[in-house]
C-alpha cells in the first residue's frame, strides 16, 4: 500500500483522483483549503484523511499536520490540483495568479518533506491560448490570461524546482471536464441544471469545437501519468474526441427531456474565445496505455443522474 497527497481534492478531478488512488490500494491524504464546505465528505470517506490548510501554508503544513493530529511521512506521490480563481474575472488577477505560481512552488517542497518521489501538476488548456490544430506537448503556448500564462510558469518552474531537489515532475494540461461534483456554473453542468428545470436557456451560437471527458476518466489519465509517466513529461488529458458544443447540448436536451426550443445564439461569444480544442493523447497512451472509456452520452447520462439525486427537476 502506498500513500498519496491530493490538493484541490474536493472539485470533480479531485473526488474521483481520490476514488482512483483509493481503489489502487492507496492512503490519500487530502489537503482542503480550511473554509471548505465539503471537507466533511472526504473525512466520511474509507481511506482518506483530510488536513485543512490554505494555500499559503504550504511552507509550514508539517506543524499543521501535528496541530491536526494527521501523519505527515511516508508518502509517494504528490497530486496539486489547488488554485484560486481558476474562473471568473480573477483569471486576470495577477497578484492572485502569481500567488499560484508561488503556492505551487511550496507544494513542491512539501511534496519533498513528506518523502514523495513524484509531483504531479495540473495544468490547463489556457497555457495554449487559441489555436487551430489537435493540442500536443510540442503544441508553441501563446496564453492570453493571467491564467494561462501562470499556469504555464508553474508547470516549467515546479519543473525547474523538482529536477534541483531531486523529484520527479509530471505536467498535465487538462482541457474540458464534466462530471459529479462539478462546479454548477461550467457550461455542461449548467445546460443540465437549466435543463432539467425546463428553464429558458441562452448559449452562444456553440459552434465550437471542444473536447470533453468525463471526470472519472480524466482523473485515471492523472493518476495513472504519475504512476507511470516519464520524468519531466507534460501529457494531454481529454477523451481525444472533438464535437461541436451545441451537439453536446443537444445529447443533455434529449436526455432530460428538455421541452423548450435550445437557446443557440442568445448570448455573444466570450472575448477571446477559444474555438478548438482537442487533445493529442499519444504520449499519454503510450507512455501509460491511458485509454478513455466514457463516451459523452453516457457520461452525460450518469451526470443527469446525479444533479436529479441532487434534488433538481421540474419545477424545482
Amino acid at each position: 500500500m502506498g500513500k498519496v497527497v491530493v490538493t484541490g481534492p474536493t472539485g470533480a478531478i479531485g473526488r474521483a483522483l481520490i476514488n482512483e488512488a483509493i481503489e489502487d490500494g492507496q492512503e490519500v491524504l487530502a489537503i482542503v483549503h480550511r473554509a471548505s464546505v465539503r471537507a466533511d465528505e472526504l473525512s466520511e470517506t474509507a481511506g482518506c484523511r483530510v488536513l485543512r490548510a490554505d494555500l499559503d501554508e504550504y511552507d509550514h503544513a508539517l506543524e499543521l499536520m501535528k496541530e491536526q493530529q494527521v501523519d505527515g511521512k511516508g508518502f509517494d506521490m504528490f497530486f496539486h490540483l489547488a488554485w484560486r480563481a481558476p474562473f471568473g474575472d480573477d483569471r486576470d488577477n495577477l497578484n492572485i495568479q502569481l500567488n499560484n505560481v508561488q503556492a505551487s512552488l511550496a507544494a513542491v517542497r512539501l511534496a519533498q518533506k513528506m518523502g514523495c518521489h513524484t509531483f504531479i501538476g495540473a495544468g490547463s488548456q489556457a497555457e495554449y491560448g487559441r489555436t487551430e490544430g489537435v493540442l500536443s506537448p510540442d503544441t508553441p503556448t501563446h496564453p492570453e490570461t493571467g491564467y494561462g500564462i501562470s499556469k504555464l510558469c508553474a508547470g516549467q518552474m515546479t519543473r525547474l524546482l523538482c529536477e534541483q531537489i531531486g523529484l520527479r515532475h509530471i505536467w498535465t494540461r487538462i482541457l474540458s471536464v464534466y462530471g459529479p461534483h462539478d462546479r454548477k456554473e461550467t457550461l455542461i453542468s449548467t445546460a443540465v441544471i437549466d435543463m432539467l428545470k425546463d428553464k429558458e436557456t441562452f448559449f452562444s451560437p456553440c459552434d465550437q469545437v471542444w473536447d470533453y471527458i468525463y471526470s472519472k476518466d480524466a482523473a485515471r489519465a492523472v493518476y495513472i501519468a504519475g504512476k507511470r509517466g516519464k520524468d519531466k513529461a507534460v501529457y494531454i488529458i481529454g477523451s481525444g474526441e472533438g464535437r461541436k458544443l451545441a451537439e453536446y447540448i443537444r445529447v443533455i436536451a434529449r436526455l432530460t427531456g428538455y421541452t423548450k426550443e435550445i437557446g443557440f445564439g442568445k448570448r455573444p461569444y466570450n472575448d477571446k474565445q477559444v474555438m478548438y480544442l482537442k487533445a493529442d493523447l499519444s504520449d499519454l497512451k503510450s507512455d501509460t496505455g491511458f485509454e478513455s472509456e466514457v463516451r459523452f452520452e453516457e457520461g452525460a447520462k450518469r451526470l443527469v443522474e446525479y444533479y436529479k439525486k441532487q434534488g433538481y427537476g421540474r419545477g424545482k
